[in-house]
């Protein structure tokens, strides 16, 4: 049996799991949760769960890619990567800010906060960039 049948049946079993705790989450009423968290435990450690499974692959795959493949390449994108990551930091804003719950966001926080919104506005403008560029590629 190969690796994607087995990660495929995985994948519908906690599929199946999550639907389980979803609908005891639905049927048991919105009081009834908030009071007592009826079923939230077991949906958050799915949760938990799918994360470090998929975690756990991507730094396999990564690393078994990496060293298979062309390592220039891979560190030219991680270069520019971190490239893009420090622009963002630079462009950042840094002021303070009071939370929600009363205390108080550094500067560094906020500094860092912004320069994942920006890092993450900047890649998502590359990203629709290739989309479009790719998509007009292959009407010629």
């Amino acid at each position: 049996m190969g690796l994607h049948r087995i990660l495929k049946i995985v994948g519908m079993l906690l599929s199946v799991v999550g639907a389980i705790f979803l609908a005891m989450i639905i049927t048991k009423g919105d009081e009834v949760v908030k009071a007592t968290g009826a079923g939230v435990d077991g949906f958050i450690y799915v949760a938990y769960f799918i994360f470090a499974l998929v975690l756990f692959f991507v730094i396999v795959f990564g690393l078994k890619g990496l060293f298979s493949g062309n390592i220039k390449n891979t560190l030219i994108v991680i270069g520019v990567f971190i490239t893009i990551v420090l622009i963002s930091y630079i462009l950042a804003d840094g002021t303070p800010m009071e939370l929600n719950e009363g205390g108080m966001l550094s500067e560094n926080g906020s500094k860092w906060v912004g320069a994942g919104l920006y890092t993450f506005y900047i890649l998502a403008f590359i990203a629709i960039g290739a989309m479009i560029l790719s998509g007009f590629k292959k009407v010629k």
